[in-house]
């Protein structure tokens, strides 16, 4: 008797996944992946092979669980990925209390249609909708990985499938980073073969009413490079004895916000300028004295570009920057002389550099383990997020130097994705050519493959990157590497694999609205996924 095969098996089972609220960091999300592991648990397969259902603690507490179903003595093996967070609910304010009862909201929102945008209520008139924080993003596609599973124990395939779900994808991804050495182990204890990654992250609209169907056999990259600003101390009564670092990083905020030299096209495909996510003095208290130090961070997208060339067009950025505060202070200079006829006019240059090469200094001057004891120190009283201990860590060093301020500092913080692509895989065009092919056959759907996940994706963390040159232009300006991030490398580059995203459709991810199209996401997709992977091991 199967449980999760026909369409009302599968919405009830993605119901019974929404209302644990497993927004990042809660408590939920704790309590989601045992839950996953119950459902899993009754199975005759688990209870004959417990070994291979398993929850695996991250450093903070949370979990991630692997569920591996094995065929006889096959090697050849599947992963199936997915992340079971979600986001947070205030956006839906009088419908906060249901956001967690797709049920429930759906009927108030048919009920008040006329209160919903109108795209949405078209929606309701045309299909059928399921509404709900995690309905389209993406516990739909771990209800459809769990009814592939079902698939599996009945042996179904010519393969071994290994179910993969993770906390902390909305975030950070740690739980993601958790998982490259458990599917090391995994891989060695069970002595697999690592055939591809297939996630379920849900198809994303190119535009509004966009009624194509997509299938991704890539993942778009993500930095987060940040600027640390030094400037001078002074008294607001004597403004010109130093140099405020609020004026330095409005000149960056010119520079960088949606600078045109970082869109890149790769195709049909284009990435969004960078824009900021972070801007702040670094003032902790009031007094007339003007901040020293400042913080700006950027969201940065990228598809083929290298790390080493990013860096390069950042430090260009904060040149210019640089140029445009001595001007800037220069012409205020002079105007002020005009007022003043004792005024002694000074003057300085901005200084931009790389936290490797400030690094560098700082330890020339002190040492190397005077460097690691002050970073020790702050590991052991840490109390901040990824962002803000890697602004301290950097703001540290700085301290050091004080003499070259001012200085601009370009550093990167967590969380990073690197872009990936399996496009030109032979491997990869097998099989996206099979399921083009059985979706026209069977359901009479055209499906458009595309290279790169534009939402972001764990994906990236396993798949090959799009580029050959390494890390080090990274790490190297990672200062919280080691300090409690690790970013496995080695480990991400010994287990990677060919990669393919199909998953469910719905729309407005991270919205009030967001809500999953139940005839395709549960009814021709999961045939659509079986279809996937017995080409996978097929045509490996």
């Amino acid at each position: 008797m199967w449980k999760w095969q026909s369409k009302k098996q599968l919405t009830e089972l993605l119901c019974s996944l929404v209302q644990y609220p497993s927004i990042t960091g809660s408590e939920a999300e704790i309590v989601l992946p045992e839950y996953v592991y119950n459902l899993l648990e009754g199975f005759p397969y688990f209870q004959k092979h417990p070994h291979h259902l398993k929850l695996h603690p991250l450093k903070d507490g949370r979990q991630l669980l692997t569920a591996l179903v094995k065929k006889n003595s096959a090697k050849d093996t599947v992963v199936l990925l997915s992340h079971f967070d979600v986001v947070g609910v205030h956006d839906y304010g009088p419908y906060r209390n249901l956001a967690f009862h797709p049920e429930e909201l759906t009927k108030t929102f048919h009920k008040n249609r006329e209160e919903l945008p109108d795209l949405v209520q078209q929606d309701l008139v045309d299909g059928e909708w399921l509404f709900g924080r995690g309905t389209m993003d993406m516990k739909s596609g771990l209800a459809v990985h769990l009814s592939i599973l079902e698939k599996a124990m009945s042996g179904e395939f010519d393969g071994n499938l290994l179910l993969v779900t993770v906390p902390d994808e909305e975030v950070n991804s740690h739980g993601m980073i958790t998982a490259l050495p458990v599917l090391q182990q995994i891989k060695l204890e069970e002595s697999l073969e690592f055939v591809a990654c297939l996630n379920g992250e849900p198809m994303f609209s190119k535009y509004p009413g966009d009624p194509n169907n997509y299938i991704y056999t890539g993942s778009i990259g993500k930095l987060l490079p940040g600027f640390f600003c030094y400037g001078k101390e002074t008294h607001v009564g004597e403004p010109f004895a130093g140099l405020n670092a609020n004026l330095m990083i409005s000149y960056l905020a010119q520079e960088l916000e949606l600078n045109e030299s970082f869109i890149e096209v790769v195709g049909d495909e284009v990435t969004p300028p960078p824009v900021s996510l972070m801007q702040r003095d670094l003032k902790e208290e009031y007094s007339v004295q003007t901040p020293t130090s400042a913080v700006a961070m950027y969201n940065l997208l990228y598809l083929q570009q290298s790390v080493e060339d990013i860096n390069q067009k950042l430090l260009n950025a904060a040149k210019q920057a640089a140029k445009g505060i001595e001007i800037h202070f220069k012409q205020k200079v002079e105007a002020f002389s005009r007022y003043s006829k004792e005024f002694s006019n000074p003057s300085f240059s901005v200084n931009v550099m790389t936290y490797k090469q400030l690094l560098e200094i700082a330890t020339s001057r002190f040492g190397e383990s005077e460097i690691n004891r002050r970073h020790d120190l702050l590991v052991s009283q840490r109390s901040q997020g990824d962002r803000d201990f890697s602004t301290l860590l950097v703001q540290d060093v700085a301290s050091l130097c004080k003499d070259l301020a001012p200085m601009i500092i370009l550093f990167y913080s967590p969380p990073f994705y690197p872009s990936v692509s399996s496009h030109q895989d032979s491997l990869i065009e097998c099989v996206v050519r099979d399921i083009k092919r059985e979706a026209k056959k069977s359901y009479s759907l055209d499906i458009k493959d595309v290279e790169f996940f534009p939402g972001l994706s764990d994906l990236s963390f396993i798949g090959p990157s799009t580029n050959d040159q390494s890390m080090d232009s990274l790490m190297d300006h990672l200062p919280i590497q080691g300090k409690g991030y690790e970013l496995p490398v080695e480990i991400m580059q010994e287990i990677g694999m060919p990669i393919l995203n199909v998953g469910p459709l719905g729309k407005d991810p991270h919205q009030w609205t967001e809500r999953l199209e139940l005839n395709y996401s549960f009814g021709q997709l999961p045939s659509l996924v079986q279809t996937t992977i017995h080409s996978l091991f097929r045509h490996s």
